[in-house]
């Protein structure tokens, strides 16, 4: 029996596949993979997602496991670094808006206790289940990216924020055909 995946999850790719049948979809409520997707989703822009799957165990060891206290705090001597690690994109704006993610992601913590509660509260902690077909954003991500812009979060548009919701699982966008929908 044949195993019917999303048309987008390279067969090619064990990483891809895992993440696909593993994660995407899966609602999240882990304070440091929210972070971390956050932070690779804007990562990912202008590129495509499997070049950061690909380079996915890097950014954990280069960003400190995703320890947004450490991040928040890294120097310039740390940002040279980064610039010269071959295995994250290398990319001076998307290494400072992690940084400032983080700086950002703590002061979200003290006045709404993480993305978890932040995320989840715009779906009263309800997947939305869409009928598979391609959206790229919502009225709900405009929402979000617009709120998380003035909170100080940087590379957080709409078209990224719509494929992050999907990627922790706010959004349950599986092909219909799939068999994880």
């Amino acid at each position: 029996m044949s195993v019917k995946r999303c048309a987008w999850a390279n067969p090619a790719n064990p990483l891809y596949l895992a993440y696909h049948d593993h994660e995407w979809g899966v609602a999240c409520h882990d304070e440091k993979r929210l972070f971390e997707m956050l932070n690779l989703e804007g990562a990912q822009a202008g590129l495509s997602w499997e070049t950061i799957l690909n380079k996915r165990e890097n950014y954990r060891l280069a960003f400190d496991d995703w320890d947004a206290e450490k991040i928040a705090r890294y120097d310039a001597a740390k940002v040279a670094e980064l610039l010269g690690n071959a295995g994250i994109v290398r990319n001076r704006l998307k290494i400072a808006a992690t940084i400032t993610n983080a700086q950002a992601y703590l002061r979200l913590c003290e006045e709404s206790g993480g993305l978890d509660a932040y995320l989840w509260a715009h779906v009263a902690g309800v997947p939305i289940r869409n009928q598979g077909e391609r959206i790229i954003k919502t009225e709900l991500s405009d929402r979000i990216s617009k709120d998380l812009a003035k909170r100080g979060f940087k590379f957080v548009g709409s078209t990224i924020i719509y494929a992050y919701m999907q990627a922790i699982g706010m959004v349950q966008d599986h092909a219909d055909d799939c068999d994880w929908k």
